[in-house]
């Protein structure tokens, strides 16, 4: 398992595009990566489960993952969500 806390750079957040680009990047990885806010954890994969965090911009959030490419998967979506979404 491998674990990074990032800050959301974005001012809107993970809701609507950013968070289905989120989602799409994550279906890229081989491994089950899920998103924590707080004591919440949603699995990053589901569109629902990641707008239901309400995270918006500022929010501290936890990527996590397991599986076979779990590294590359965190700290893709961390420099993903650090960067503001502007890849």
């Amino acid at each position: 398992m491998y674990v990074k806390e990032v800050t959301v750079e974005n001012q809107v957040g993970l809701h609507a595009r950013p968070a289905t680009f989120f989602i799409q990047k994550a279906n890229e990885y081989k491994s089950t990566i899920w998103v924590e806010k707080e004591e919440r954890r949603v699995n990053a994969k589901s569109l629902l489960g990641v707008l239901s965090l309400g995270i918006v911009g500022g929010t501290t959030i936890r990527i996590i993952a397991d599986g076979a490419d779990e590294q590359a998967a965190v700290d893709g979506l961390v420099k993903l969500v650090s960067s503001g979404f502007a890849e």
